[in-house]
């Protein structure tokens, strides 16, 4: 690690009473099943690193809003730490098309290697991945173990303290898969619902040591509390006299050494770099605040389709859409509005459009000379590259789309960028 190895504070009361914090550049593997309180940690984890001013990255497969839902149910406002740039909430589309592929591990591998392709734009003292199981299903299991291990050796080097968050698992290969990544990481949060109380939201929490830490393994009984999140601070007034009984045996006589793993997809997930107008937003504004920290470039380009063409039969807006995520790769963002497709290009410069537009015209339904002298005539684009010009996503998209109506920078021909 770059400097003394310290501990930090980590957001949930029971590591940071019973441990006194994580350890800066340390790797956290958090599991548990659905509607445990997994991302309530995991939200807990960030609001303590954005309080101390530090930046924090939350990789979350969930949608913007239902993050922020989630965020305010235990009182954190979310959205004013993004505008401070303080949390930088990225989406990930998760993994399905790949696992029907000859060999999906080679695609799933370059999930880990964009991990730290964000980090390196970023530079946070923590990230959160929220969550990981749908990019851990490798069928070569050593293949995965060798990706996680460079993944977080790669974040501890740069004294990151990391979150993974995976899911309670039901099959024997996905035991093996967390054994695997379990032996990895500084230490394991592990959540254990309980069933038979519907009053109450919670379980057993149990941490447990890898490297460090050498206060050991301690187990306790955790509650969902509103506005507060996952704590395990009761008071004998919160339960029934007979069921806090119950509570207090329990936790004292439990023996957790064995911490279960993650449950493996029954049904793959769809792989897309398309995204709503919403999580497009999102993206886009993460992307300028990159631009105003480090300078970094990128380009908004929009290809309009003429409704006439449609209406011909010749092209839909879908199989435009088709043709543009085909010519890109999965760091570029696609959105489609109405008779538009806006495309992100995180590495924008005039040749990645100029390649772009050349892949587009490649990736249409036909080849065939005369169809393209057809379809081509009715597809036309407007580039934009960020400048000082747009504070946020909504001033640089309104400016994208009123292109459509202005006299002063209008949509051009997508021949004129070819030719």
């Amino acid at each position: 690690m770059l400097s003394t190895v310290k501990k930090v504070p980590s957001g949930f009361s029971f590591v940071d009473k019973n441990w006194g914090g994580v350890y800066r550049g340390g790797s956290y593997l958090l599991i548990g099943p659905r509607k445990s309180g997994r991302t309530l940690i995991g939200l807990q984890f960030a609001l303590e690193t954005a309080r101390s001013g530090e930046t924090c990255v939350y990789f979350t497969i969930m949608r913007p809003k239902d993050l922020m839902i989630q965020a305010a149910s235990i009182n954190f406002d979310i959205q004013s730490y993004m505008n401070q740039n303080l949390i930088i909430v990225v989406r990930v589309a998760p993994p399905n098309e790949i696992y029907d592929m000859y060999n999906p591990d080679d695609y799933l591998v370059e999930y880990f290697n964009d991990i730290l392709t964000v980090i390196n734009q970023y530079n946070p003292t923590r990230i959160i991945f929220d969550e990981l199981t749908p990019f851990v299903g490798f069928r070569n299991l050593d293949y995965l173990r060798n990706a996680f291990l460079h993944t977080i050796e790669s974040i501890e080097e740069r004294d990151i303290t990391s979150l993974f968050i995976i899911s309670e698992p039901a099959t024997q290969k996905a035991h093996s898969i967390v054994e695997g990544l379990s032996q990895f990481v500084t230490g394991l949060i592990q959540l254990k619902k309980e069933t038979g109380r519907e009053r109450f939201h919670g379980g057993i929490v149990t941490i447990t040591p890898n490297v460090g830490h050498t206060e050991g393994e301690f187990s306790a009984e955790y509650r969902i509390v509103p506005n507060k999140g996952v704590t395990t601070d009761f008071t004998k007034e919160t339960y029934p006299t007979e069921e806090y009984d119950n509570i207090y045996t329990k936790t004292r006589t439990s023996n957790f050494t064995t911490p279960t793993k993650v449950d493996l997809p029954s049904e793959p997930y769809a792989f897309s770099n398309v995204y709503n107008y919403q999580d497009f937003l999102l993206i886009l504004n993460n992307q300028i605040a990159l631009y105003k920290s480090t300078g970094q470039t990128f380009n908004l380009v929009s290809f309009r389709l003429d409704p006439v063409v449609q209406v011909r039969g010749l092209l839909s807006i879908n199989q435009l859409q088709n043709a543009i995520r085909l010519s890109t790769s999965k760091r570029d963002k696609i959105c489609v509005i109405e008779n538009k497709v806006l495309v992100l290009l995180v590495r924008g410069s005039l040749k990645s459009v100029v390649d772009l537009i050349t892949n587009v015209q490649n990736n249409l339904p036909s080849s065939d000379p005369t169809y393209l002298n057809a379809v081509l005539d009715y597809i036309t684009i407007f580039n934009t590259t960020i400048d000082e010009r747009f504070e946020n996503a909504e001033s640089m998209m309104e400016y994208v789309l009123s292109a459509e109506t202005s006299s002063t920078h209008a949509y051009q021909p997508l021949n004129k960028f070819i030719g």
